[in-house]
């Protein structure tokens, strides 16, 4: 297999791992320069994914890929306002920056303010070489 090869289909995998589908409207929340271009190309490369901006006015989508930094303002207010088109079984993926670079938020964090929004966390992981990322769901009684 060439690097080529390989590098695609590492980034498949990426967005593969966030469970994003075919077919699926993911909105973007904060994006900025500082944002991981590889699994951004990852996830809109995914057969009939909409990769849409916070201005998307449709009324549901099914992922929201909230890229957050600390300083970005209230946790807890932004994630009320991304569970807003988020379909019923969708999901918020929080992408922050790992530890050690500019904008870290700690984890305790997310843990505090995921729950006051009405969210669980479900799993983390390495969402690229400088961002982590926490998958948050509505429990199911709320849903």
């Amino acid at each position: 297999m060439s690097a080529t090869a390989r590098q695609a289909q590492d980034e498949r995998g990426q967005a593969e791992r966030l469970g994003i589908k075919p077919g699926q409207v993911v909105q973007e929340i904060g994006y900025d320069s500082d944002c991981d271009e590889q699994l951004r190309g990852a996830i809109s490369g995914i057969e009939g994914v909409e990769l849409v901006d916070e201005d998307y006015d449709d009324v549901v989508v099914d992922v929201v890929l909230m890229w957050w930094r600390g300083g970005d303002g209230d946790l807890v207010d932004a994630l009320v306002d991304a569970l807003m088109p988020l379909a019923d079984g969708g999901f918020i993926w929080l992408l922050t920056p790992k530890a050690g670079r500019p904008g870290h938020v700690e984890p305790s964090d997310i843990g505090e303010a995921a729950p006051t929004a009405g969210l669980a966390q479900t799993s983390s992981v390495s969402a690229g070489r400088d961002w982590s990322g926490s998958r948050l769901v509505a429990p199911k009684a709320r849903r």
